[in-house]
């Protein structure tokens, strides 16, 4: 349904029409000139031919620093999707399940389900304040279950895992021998402290990215931290599909490492002042929903929504957002993602509003 309603958008906006873009989690941020350059200076030196399939030593040895592994277990990637794609393929080729608390990134089941892998649903809700029960996540586990799912902080909820449920979680995946998988592309960007699974003992899989921190969406370059075995299955998957992320795209990714601290304070800044004014505008509204801990998603929920139908009417007002069943068993949710001026959000959550009233 995401893919649906982003489609729509496009065509409508093709058609001339003025579309308020709730819908996608892409920055308005410009990419800092600073990366621009590094790529272009990197195309003038000649980095444009074939590399070696896990990345570039330089990139690859840097990220190592950061998260303290050896350069072999980081494997860069072009982004956080074919991630998702090559560990369920690689890990559930052969059978068994994969556990997803829900809501989810749409592309985990998308993914899982292409590949004809089993997934079970760990429901989370926001009564809760979204917290994963860890004894149903014991409970889901069976001999056939290969990989266990969390994305931290969450799409589309904007929350993070709470440390000491996360130790739960980990210490369950520990005891069954099973890797957990974890989303962190908005870690860099939370405006509350989050352990990395890297942080935990275990065999498990870090996935992160350019695209949110560095407004690099459409470079299309992300990288994988995991132990050597997967990381040389990986490798392999690479060498036989797309060879190699560009390696002037890697360089202009080394160069927003240099920048990262300066770049992500600048852009936290600007989203947690457009989360705590849009938190102020719905408060005053009948929508339920929680503050965010991280850019740039709120996920609120309207009693007795049909919200595939409330998206697509609202399309009709100029407004795009996501209806919650693109994220699980979410109907009367919707996301609005805040990847836009704040004059601009505004003046779409006005429309929300009247359309609901």
């Amino acid at each position: 349904m995401l893919y649906v309603i982003s489609q729509r958008a496009m065509e409508l906006e093709s058609e001339g029409k003025k579309i308020i873009k709730f819908n996608v989690g892409d920055p308005d941020q410009p990419t800092p000139r600073e990366i621009i350059e590094a790529a272009v200076e990197a195309m003038k030196r000649g980095k444009t031919k074939y590399s070696f399939y896990a990345g570039e030593n330089a990139l690859r040895e840097k990220l190592a620093s950061i998260h303290n592994v050896s350069a072999e277990n980081v494997i860069i990637i072009p982004g956080s999707k074919w991630a998702i794609f090559s560990i369920i393929y690689l890990l559930l080729k052969n059978g068994g399940n994969v556990i997803i608390p829900t809501p989810y990134w749409t592309a985990y089941e998308l993914a899982a389900k292409s590949l004809g892998a089993e997934t079970r649903f760990l429901k989370t809700n926001m009564e809760s304040n979204w917290k994963i029960d860890t004894e149903k996540l014991r409970n889901l586990i069976d001999s056939k279950t290969r990989l266990i799912m969390v994305n931290n902080p969450n799409n589309p909820t904007s929350k993070i895992i709470d440390n000491e449920v996360l130790e739960e979680i980990v210490e369950i995946a520990n005891d069954n021998d099973i890797p957990i998988m974890s989303d962190e592309v908005y870690r860099d960007l939370s405006f509350v402290k989050t352990k990395s699974i890297l942080d935990f003992s275990g065999n498990h899989i870090l996935i992160n990215s350019f695209s949110k921190t560095f407004a690099m969406t459409g470079w299309r370059i992300g990288y994988i931290v995991t132990g050597e075995k997967l990381a040389g299955k990986m490798m392999k998957l690479n060498q036989m599909t797309f060879t190699n992320v560009p390696v002037f795209i890697q360089e202009a990714a080394l160069k927003a490492l240099e920048l990262k601290q300066k770049i992500a304070d600048e852009i936290k800044k600007i989203y947690q002042q457009r989360a705590d004014s849009t938190y102020k505008i719905l408060s005053k509204t009948e929508l339920e929903f929680t503050k965010p801990d991280c850019p740039f998603y709120f996920f609120p929920k309207y009693s007795n929504l049909d919200s595939e139908k409330f998206a697509f009417d609202l399309l009709d007002n100029g407004v795009a957002v996501t209806p919650g069943t693109a994220f699980g068993d979410y109907r009367e949710y919707f996301r609005i993602a805040l990847t836009m001026p704040e004059e601009e959000i505004k003046l779409g959550l006005e429309k929300i509003c009247e359309a609901l009233e």
